[in-house]
């Protein structure tokens, strides 16, 4: 693997059967994508053909939590399981070669992590609960707990509802931004929303309605991760958002149960 490889994130489109997927150079020692709309009503266990076909292939019953698992726990749960369904989970951490872990959004946060020393890789969805549940830095604690060294991380955020349109309520966003301000300033909603409103990045922004603000759910998570220790440089964010390019599925958009999948192979 190279360690050396450039952190300065470039963005790529391939295509795949007729589906497009976007990639970053971040990740570039792995066979990896963000697919778009265009692959609907596809799952993993046909899109993993366009990185690795013979590569195993793992997915969760995503439930809006912290819960992040790796294949091996993933498969114990679904021999206890009835009637072979999706284990309960939206992070997946591999623990093995030639595994690729995959996420589903349709306007969600889908975020592909990777450690240039060791090969190993995690997907995790992570909309407004899961980022108020600071399931990122979960996910980062896995690899933490294996020998991982925080500068080794990339991590890459794909297309998803950007601030300017994710209209959210009052207590929502305090929710989440509790997860990114001191203890001290945490006190009522009100107190959370205005040192959001401080900040030099713009993650919050004033909405028509009373009571709701426009959310950066995508820019909370980088936030979580510097403070974690994690340089800006090693992290990326897809220039796109969902709502508004309708290349990609978006509930907000559209009120469909329409998705696009996120996956990487572990190396």
């Amino acid at each position: 693997m190279t360690k050396n490889q450039s952190l300065v994130p470039e963005w790529q489109w391939c295509s795949w059967n007729g589906s497009s997927y976007l990639t970053c150079s971040l990740l570039a020692n792995w066979q990896h994508g963000f697919f778009t709309g265009e692959s609907y009503p596809q799952t993993p266990d046909r899109l993993i053909a366009a990185f690795d076909p013979d590569a195993e292939v793992y997915r969760l019953k995503q439930v809006h939590g912290k819960i992040v698992l790796t294949p091996k726990e993933i498969n114990l749960a679904s021999q206890q399981a009835e009637n072979n369904t999706l284990v309960d989970g939206d992070g997946l951490v591999t623990d093995g070669l030639r595994q690729s872990v995959w996420v589903a959004s349709a306007d969600c946060n889908s975020v592909l992590i990777a450690d240039i020393s060791s090969g190993k890789v995690a997907a995790v969805h992570a909309g407004w609960r899961g980022t108020s549940l600071k399931i990122v830095p979960e996910a980062i604690a896995r690899f933490l707990i294996w020998g991982s060294s925080l500068k080794d991380l990339r991590v890459v955020m794909g297309p998803a509802i950007s601030g300017e349109v994710y209209q959210v309520g009052e207590k929502v966003a305090a929710e989440v931004g509790a997860t990114i301000v001191c203890a001290a300033a945490a006190q009522d909603s009100q107190a959370i929303l205005a040192k959001l409103s401080e900040l030099p990045v713009k993650l919050l922004l004033a909405d028509d309605k009373p009571g709701r603000v426009r959310l950066d759910i995508r820019l909370v998570n980088q936030i979580q991760l510097e403070q974690l220790g994690i340089n800006r440089e090693q992290i990326a964010i897809a220039p796109y958002c969902t709502y508004k390019n309708d290349r990609f599925c978006s509930y907000r958009r559209t009120k469909k149960k329409e998705v696009q999948w996120s996956g990487i192979v572990s190396n």
